[in-house]
This record gives C-alpha cells, structure tokens and sequence, in this order.
C-alpha cells in the first residue's frame, strides 16, 4: 500500500513566518518534525497521486492568490492554534470531486487553522491559549497555492508544489 498524502495551503512568506516562529516557541521540540501548515485535507489516496496532483494543478491554474483572515486562537485541548478564514471555497471545490476518497476526518466540518501547540499538558496549553488570546491581533495572510506531502510515519516529504495563477480579484 502506498502511503498517504496530506495537502496543505501555501502561504505568503511573511505569514508562514509567523506561524513558523510560533510553532517553534510553542511546540515541544521533540514532536515539531513537520513545518507549520493549514492542512486541507489529511489523508488522500497515495496510489492516486497523478489524479491528485492533476486536479491540483487544474484547480490551481485557474485560481488566484487566497486573501485569508488570521481572526482569533482555538483551544485544542492539549494545544493552540490559529483560526484561519477564506480557504473554504477552495477546499469545498476539491472535497467535491474526491467524495469517495475522503476519510471520516477529512469529511467533517473544515475548521481552518494553523497548530502552533499541540500534545502538551491540559495546564500548558491553557496557559499558552490564555496568553496567546490576550496578545492577539487579527491579520491578514495570502494562500498561494497548495503543497501535497507524502505521509512516512515521520517527517513530511514534498510530493508537490501547485502555485495559484489565476488573476488577482
């Protein structure tokens, strides 16, 4: 069996930055093995990889660059992370056209953000959500396409870069 992929939104670099430094000052080190990232969708057909990546690159073609809204902290129960608004016109389209490949988790209701704390301690990550809710100010992020990982056990393994092209709105 051929492992799964996992397709993330790409953002501009200013926001990956961001969520980047965060994860690395929030998540515990021994467990941060993958960048920070807005998963779309977490477990894909890897043996359909070509199916995948051409649907990416179609939808891809014709889209241009996602203007998304960075609006608040979710608690996770063990962690934090940041909601994210814009991406779920996109994702719906996708989700549409592989129905019958998505699993339990990818076929409930899309909440968009990005893990910056996850499997900490109940206490840690409430004071980390607490903390992270008092300082927070909402800002803006661009995606810029989509990223598709193969999924090892471990680390991610780029399977694929799919840049936005259509014209800005």
């Amino acid at each position: 069996m051929t492992d799964p992929l996992i397709l993330t939104l790409a953002l501009d670099e200013e926001a990956q930055g961001f969520f980047e430094r965060e994860r690395r000052r929030l998540f515990p080190p021994e467990r941060n093995m993958i960048p920070a990232h807005l998963s779309l969708f977490h477990k894909l057909p890897g043996e359909e990889i070509a199916t995948v990546s051409d649907r990416l690159s179609n939808v891809a073609d014709r889209t241009s660059p996602l203007p998304l809204d960075v609006t608040g902290v979710m608690f996770l129960g063990r962690g934090s992370a940041y909601r994210v608004e814009g991406a779920d016109e996109v994702r719906n389209e996708l989700a549409a056209g592989w129905q019958n490949w998505l699993t339990p988790q990818d076929r409930q209701g899309f909440r968009c953000h990005v893990t910056v704390q996850n499997k900490v301690t109940g206490a840690e990550a409430k004071r980390t959500f607490t903390a992270l809710q008092e300082s927070f100010a909402p800002f803006s992020a661009t995606g810029i396409g989509f990223d598709l990982w193969h999924y090892r056990g471990g680390p991610w393994e780029a399977a694929g870069h799919f840049p936005f092209q259509g014209a800005p709105t």
